[in-house]
Order: structure tokens, then C-alpha cells, then sequence
């Protein structure tokens, strides 16, 4: 099955290549949905990403910065499968996602990307451990199984004492660590996190951001972040502006090597 393949050694884990993305603002007129023959005046477009290319390896932890409305949301969307571009190609575990029909694409993206995101999506009414094991559902994985990892999962994030707490027993950043736990239940190549520190205090942000890295090791990590901190941990940062990358820069290594910035190849890196 197309989600199952693996990537040929050398070949990036997640590569994008001049992935373009317009979207139509404003809504059709009822006359002109009942009347299609009717003029009607031309919607607005705007071209939320532009010629936009990105790779990423096993172990990589890559952030995306800009200001709203630059690109980010829609960048990770195309990187996760959650939609396509309309121009450029997205190869994602050796996957093209543009051959994929949609249902083949919601199983790739379920077997293979997980989600955190900024307000947590959790479930109210469930525990930790049920949150956590959900996805696994609809993969087929058995109850016991599910029971197993779910709690496996959580104890690795620091909350094996927090199994059976609802969210709303739960703080912050406890919250934010059950997400990430039901990020990796399905064993995924790439993990997506949109703001993963956005609603968290300084403390519980630094908690995730260390997570976030540790998960890396056998996985690409990509964060779209406003926070200057989570972005300093990330090896390497994407700077989007108004749809186009305008520059990269590269953190720290744990060697101590020393930041540095470079322009990137577009029409526009005078504006970085």
C-alpha cells in the first residue's frame, strides 16, 4: 500500500518542491451559482504560498517563521497532506501525495504525519490514555494494544501518573504533553506542530520544546512558531513573507557552532 512504502536511502523524509498555493476570497453570489451564464464580477485571489521548497531528514527539527498571513499554516498543511498545492510537488516518506485519491491520502496522513497543535484538540470527555490511543482506531490496532502504547507513551512524556485524567484535570502543559504523546501513537515519520507552545507559560513551554526535540531523533519535526525561544531550538529556521521564503537561518548545534543567516533564492530577498 502506497503509505507503507519507505523512502530510498539518501532520499529526504519530507520534500517539497516550488509548492504554490491560491486560494479565492469572498463567496460566489447566489445569483450567479442559480444563473452561471450571468457576469459576475472576477472573486479576489490571493496567493498564499509562492514557489516555496523545503526538505527535510530523519532527525531534522525545522522551524517556519513570519508574520500572520505569511504562509506558515498553509506550508504545513501541504507538508502534512491535510491539501495539495496547485503548483510543485510534495513527497512526504516516499510518497508523491499527488498521486494519492483522498482517502488514500487521509490513511497516509493518519499512518504517517502526526498533529500538535496549539490549543491541544483534545477530547473533554475522555482520559489521557483514551485521547492518546484514539488514532490508533481507525488504524485497526487491537484495544489491548492500543491500551499498551497509549500508556506507554504517556509514562515517556512524564505523565504516567496522569493516565486516567480528563484535559480539564489537567494543566497546560500536561495537555499539550498528552497531545504530543497522541502525535507519536501511530509511529509517525514526520510530526507537524503548529504553536505548540503558543498557550503555555515559560516552564511548560521549555518542558515541550525539549519533547519536541527528543521525539526527533528517528523523525523529521517541523514547528511553525511565533516564539523566539521554541525557534532557537530548532536546528534551522524557514522565514516565510507574504507566501515566499525570504531567508533561512541555522541555530546551534550542540557542537556550539555559531548561528548563522543566508538569503535564500528568491525574487524578493532584498525584503528579509
Amino acid at each position: 500500500m502506497h503509505s507503507e512504502s519507505n523512502p530510498p536511502s539518501g532520499t529526504p523524509l519530507v520534500d517539497a518542491q516550488g509548492v504554490s498555493r491560491t486560494y479565492t476570497r469572498g463567496r460566489r453570489s447566489l445569483a450567479s451559482t442559480i444563473l452561471p451564464w450571468r457576469d459576475s464580477p472576477a472573486r479576489p485571489t490571493v496567493r498564499a504560498l509562492d514557489a516555496v521548497s523545503l526538505s527535510l531528514d530523519a532527525g531534522d527539527v525545522v522551524g517556519v517563521a513570519g508574520p500572520s498571513g505569511s504562509g506558515k499554516s498553509t506550508l504545513l498543511e501541504i507538508l502534512a497532506g491535510l491539501s495539495l498545492p496547485d503548483e510543485g510537488s510534495i513527497v512526504v516518506d516516499g510518497v508523491d501525495l499527488r498521486t494519492l485519491s483522498p482517502g488514500e491520502r487521509a490513511r497516509h496522513r493518519l499512518q504517517r504525519v502526526g498533529f500538535v497543535f496549539q490549543d491541544f484538540r483534545l477530547l473533554e470527555s475522555y482520559s489521557a490514555r483514551t485521547n492518546v490511543a484514539l488514532p490508533l482506531v481507525e488504524l485497526g490496532v487491537t484495544r489491548r494494544e492500543r491500551r499498551e502504547r497509549a500508556t506507554s507513551l504517556l509514562t515517556d512524556v512524564g505523565l504516567g501518573d496522569r493516565l486516567d485524567h480528563r484535559p480539564g484535570a489537567l494543566s497546560g502543559g500536561e495537555r499539550q504533553r498528552v497531545a504530543i504523546a497522541r502525535a507519536l501513537a501511530a509511529k509517525p515519520a514526520v510530526v507537524v506542530a503548529d504553536e505548540p507552545t503558543g498557550e503555555l507559560d515559560s516552564d511548560a513551554g521549555q518542558r515541550v520544546r525539549d519533547l519536541l526535540r527528543s521525539i526527533a531523533a528517528e523523525r523529521a519535526v517541523v514547528i511553525a512558531s511565533h516564539d523566539h525561544e521554541t525557534l532557537a531550538d530548532c536546528d534551522r529556521v524557514v522565514q516565510l513573507r507574504d507566501g515566499r521564503r525570504v531567508d533561512e537561518s541555522v541555530s546551534s548545534d550542540a557542537s556550539g557552532h555559531s548561528t548563522t543567516s543566508s538569503a535564500a533564492p528568491t525574487d524578493d530577498s532584498e525584503d528579509g
